[in-house]
């Protein structure tokens, strides 16, 4: 392993640790702070996004900010990031969320390991997070070659966005989703639930990859 490879590596995990340590510990803070879910969904919303956009501009220009093994596959799929290096992304950006779930637990007090049974089940809510993940893939691949400058906040706004609009609120990540079944706070998920959630969102990203090429043929022609 290079140790420019490394330091991306190093990145992803880092970076994905930082915002699953900020979903999970959001949500535990807002629902001690409310008994009132959506008072809490929206404390919750508000520093995921924040945080999102934060992790981008510091860690983009180093790994290209992914924190999610379904851009990395698209990434791939593009030739823009190649097999072995996607792989790894992949790899690291799971240890990172578990570890994130993990701190979260830590900081509040909670026991270090749980299942969670939090239920998100049945085919509405799983094609919700395919339709979120859709939007996110969408938003960066059609946002990054006109304004790459944008890309932290388009980014945390159509994670904004869909916390509130789709059923599922929006995880669209399946490293997320790993350690979001692992910890039983209101981010949760049951483990039963989340093959679902993954399957939807592998699907939802490739489905805007090809809008993308669809709706911006002359970019491949232009060589990406």
């Amino acid at each position: 392993m290079t140790p420019a490879l490394a330091r991306r590596l190093a990145a992803e995990a880092l970076g994905t640790l930082l915002l699953v340590g900020c979903v999970v510990g959001s949500g535990i803070l807002g629902d001690r702070l409310s008994s009132d879910d959506a008072v809490s969904l929206l404390g919750n919303t508000l520093a995921t996004a924040g945080m999102l956009a934060v992790l981008i501009l510091a860690l983009g220009p180093v790994s290209g900010a992914h924190f999610n093994p379904a851009v990395s596959l698209v990434m791939a799929l593009r030739r823009e990031l190649p097999a072995g290096e996607a792989i790894a992304y992949m790899l690291v950006q799971c240890l990172g969320a578990v570890a994130g779930a993990l701190l979260a637990h830590v900081m509040f007090a909670l026991p270090l390991i749980q299942t969670a049974t939090h239920d998100r089940s049945g085919f509405p809510v799983a094609l919700s997070d395919g339709v979120a993940t859709f939007a996110l893939v969408f938003v960066i691949l059609a946002v990054r070659r006109a304004r790459p400058d944008a890309i932290p906040y388009a980014v945390a706004l159509v994670i904004t966005a869909g916390y509130w609009w789709t059923a599922s609120t929006s995880f669209a990540n399946p490293a997320v989703t790993l350690a979001r079944s692992l910890t039983d706070t209101f981010a949760g998920i049951r483990p039963a639930d989340a093959p679902g959630f993954v399957i939807a969102q592998l699907a939802g990203a490739l489905v805007a990859a090809g809008a993308d090429l669809a709706l911006f043929p002359e970019r491949r022609s232009a060589g990406k």
